[in-house]
């Protein structure tokens, strides 16, 4: 498992920047984030019905390119974790590779979708583990260090 690298994040630190990043994610992700109306044949009445139809899809897509590109292509930062001076590297203190930022989202993303049970014990992790891990920084072999 090895030594991680010095400087680990501060808890506080990391919810603020999480705060701030999912903040500005629905800020621009806001314009794909509607429900539009679609009629659709109801056989049983005989009629054209409103149906609503969920844009949502489109907003995680945003929210999943964002985290993920920003950690992978801008030294391991998003915009929060630059705000507040942290930054993503793999457990040894290397550059995280395209690879671990795109499994460290895509985990995140799942637990998400679990309802808020899969958010709360991902980043209720962090509060128990010696390496301030959460469970998508597990998976990813990531860390999260004072920039």
């Amino acid at each position: 498992m090895g030594l991680p690298p010095p400087g680990l994040a501060g808890r506080w630190r990391r919810l603020f920047a999480g705060v701030l990043d999912w903040l500005i994610v629905n800020i621009v992700a806001a314009p794909f984030n509607w429900t539009s109306w679609d009629h659709v044949w109801n056989e049983n009445r005989g009629e054209w019905e409103r149906y609503p139809v969920e844009h949502t899809f489109v907003a995680g897509l945003v929210a999943f390119l964002y985290f993920w590109l920003l950690h992978a292509f801008w030294n391991g930062q998003t915009l929060g974790k630059k705000v507040f001076g942290l930054r993503v590297v793999s457990e040894y203190g290397g550059r995280m590779g395209v690879g671990q930022a795109a499994v460290r989202q895509a985990v995140y993303s799942v637990l998400g979708w679990l309802c808020c049970v899969g958010i709360l014990v991902d980043l209720g992790w962090i509060l128990f583990d010696p390496r301030k891990q959460a469970v998508h920084d597990k998976a990813a072999r990531t860390v999260v260090v004072n920039a």
